[in-house]
């Protein structure tokens, strides 16, 4: 059997629920397992180190200020809720 047709095993068997890669417990796919398993951190995580940890906790103010109609930042100004963008930073 190929290397690619046993990756593709594997994903399929992923994609079914199974754990293929130890340390990949909850990965829906062959590729999301190892990335779990070497440690990569989710999206959260990742957004929360590009932005620090008060940029993230603005971020999620803003967010948790948006409705279906109204963006965080537009109800921000409307209500006069101060959001303080200065603290968002980012990494190259």
């Amino acid at each position: 059997m190929s290397s690619q047709q046993k990756r593709q095993e594997l994903d399929a068997r992923a994609r079914q629920g199974e754990t293929v890669v130890p340390g990949g417990t909850g990965g829906k796919s062959l590729e999301a397992q190892e990335h779990l398993a070497e440690g990569r951190s989710r999206g959260g995580q990742t957004r929360r180190k590009q932005l620090g940890t008060e940029g993230y906790q603005e971020m999620g103010r803003k967010g948790g200020l948006s409705t279906g109609d109204m963006s965080g930042e537009e109800r921000a100004k409307e209500e006069g809720i101060p959001i303080d963008e200065s603290k968002f930073r980012t990494k190259s």
